[in-house]
C-alpha cells in the first residue's frame, strides 16, 4: 500500500503542463501565472481534480491555481500571520496556548493550498526533522501543563509509518500529555495513504486520537476516499472538520450547508470555520468578517446545531482561537 501513495505523489501535477495533460484544458494555460508558480510551485494529487464540475469556475481548481493575485502586495497581509515562528519554544515546536503544543513534523505536503498560511514558513531555519526532536521531547517533559500534542507541518502524514510510530511512541512516554490531534488535508486528497498499518499505530496508542481533517467544500469528499472515512470511524478516532473561508469558492451559504451535511455522511463533524489568516498572497481569497457573520445566521436556518461549525480567526499572541459570534 505504501508503494501506491508514493507512487500517488511521483505524479503529482507540479507544472502548468501537467495541469492541462490532466485537465484536458489549454485554456488554463492563459490563467496559469507563472510568477505565483515561482513564488509557491503547485503541487497538486491528481485524484483531488478527477471532478472537476466545472473547468472555468471549479471551486477545488480555484484552490490550487497559480493566480497573478498572488502576486500583488497587500497591505495588512504578512509572511507570518497567526505568529508561529514568535511562539517556536524549540525548533519545531510551537507552544501558543497554555495545555496544548503543536508539533511540526515536516515541511511537506501532498498539496499546495495558494491560501495556506505556511506558504513562507521557514522550515529550513525550522530545523523540522527527527534529529532535533529531542529538544522538543525534553521541553514536553519539563511543562507539564501541556496536555494534548497537535502534529501538524507541512502535513504530518507525509512521514512514514515507522517515523510516525516512532514519534507518538516518544511522545506517549510523557505521562502528562493525555491528547494527540492530527491535522491533516490527506484523507481527503491522497486517500491511498491511509494504510492498515497506520489505522492500527493510531487505533493502538495509549492516547484519545482525533484527526482534524481540511475540506473546505462537498465536492472534496467523493467515493474515491469515503471508504478511507468509514475505516478511521470505525477504528475509533474521533474525525472532525475545519474549513477556511474563501471567496469565489465556498462563502454562500447552500455551499456550507452542503458541505456540514455530507461530512456528517461520511463520519465527520464540523469543527471550525476560519476567516482566512491574513498572509501575503493570498488576499483574494478574503471574506469580511461581516459577511461571515451573515452567512452563519444563514447557515443556522439551515442546519441543526450538532452540523454548525464555530466560526473563528486567529490573532497573533492571543491565547486561544477567537470565537467570531
Amino acid at each position: 500500500m505504501s508503494i501506491d501513495w508514493q507512487q500517488q505523489l511521483c505524479n503529482n501535477i507540479k507544472s502548468v503542463d501537467d495541469l492541462i495533460k490532466t485537465t484536458a484544458n489549454e485554456k488554463l494555460r492563459t490563467v496559469f501565472s507563472s510568477h505565483a508558480n515561482q513564488q509557491f510551485k503547485i503541487k497538486i494529487p491528481t485524484g483531488f481534480l478527477s471532478n472537476l464540475s466545472d473547468i472555468e469556475n471549479d471551486p477545488l481548481l480555484k484552490q490550487v491555481l497559480p493566480h497573478a493575485n498572488e502576486t500583488q502586495l497587500t497591505e495588512g497581509y504578512l509572511h507570518d500571520p497567526v505568529g508561529d515562528m514568535d511562539a517556536m519554544a524549540t525548533p519545531g515546536l510551537i507552544h501558543k496556548y497554555k495545555n496544548r503544543v503543536l508539533f511540526i513534523v515536516t515541511g511537506a505536503c501532498a498539496i499546495h493550498c495558494r491560501y495556506c498560511f505556511r506558504r513562507h514558513f521557514p522550515y529550513s531555519d525550522a530545523q523540522i526533522n527527527k534529529e532535533n526532536w529531542e529538544p522538543a521531547f525534553n521541553y514536553l517533559r519539563e511543562h507539564s501543563e501541556i496536555s494534548e500534542i497537535i502534529l501538524s507541518g507541512g502535513d504530518p502524514l507525509m512521514v512514514s509509518n515507522e517515523k510516525l510510530n516512532y514519534l507518538i511512541q516518544q511522545l506517549e512516554q510523557i505521562e502528562h500529555i493525555k491528547r494527540l490531534r492530527i491535522h491533516t488535508r490527506i484523507p481527503s486528497v491522497l486517500p491511498e495513504r491511509i494504510d492498515s498499518e497506520l489505522i492500527s499505530i493510531l487505533q493502538n496508542s495509549r492516547f484519545l486520537v482525533s484527526l482534524v481533517t481540511h475540506i473546505n467544500h462537498a465536492n472534496e469528499l467523493n467515493e474515491s476516499n469515503k471508504g478511507v472515512f468509514k475505516q478511521l470511524k470505525q477504528s475509533e478516532i474521533q474525525l472532525l472538520n475545519q474549513s477556511v473561508l474563501l471567496a469565489n469558492v465556498n462563502n454562500q451559504a447552500k455551499i456550507l450547508i452542503e458541505l456540514s451535511e455530507k461530512l456528517y455522511e461520511y463520519g465527520i463533524l464540523p469543527y471550525y470555520l476560519h476567516l482566512l489568516d491574513p498572509v501575503q498572497g493570498a488576499a483574494h481569497f478574503f471574506v469580511k468578517e461581516a459577511d461571515a457573520i451573515s452567512l452563519m445566521d444563514e447557515i443556522r436556518q439551515g442546519l441543526p446545531g450538532y452540523l454548525m461549525p464555530n466560526l473563528v480567526k486567529e490573532i497573533a499572541g492571543e491565547q486561544a482561537k477567537t470565537r467570531i459570534l
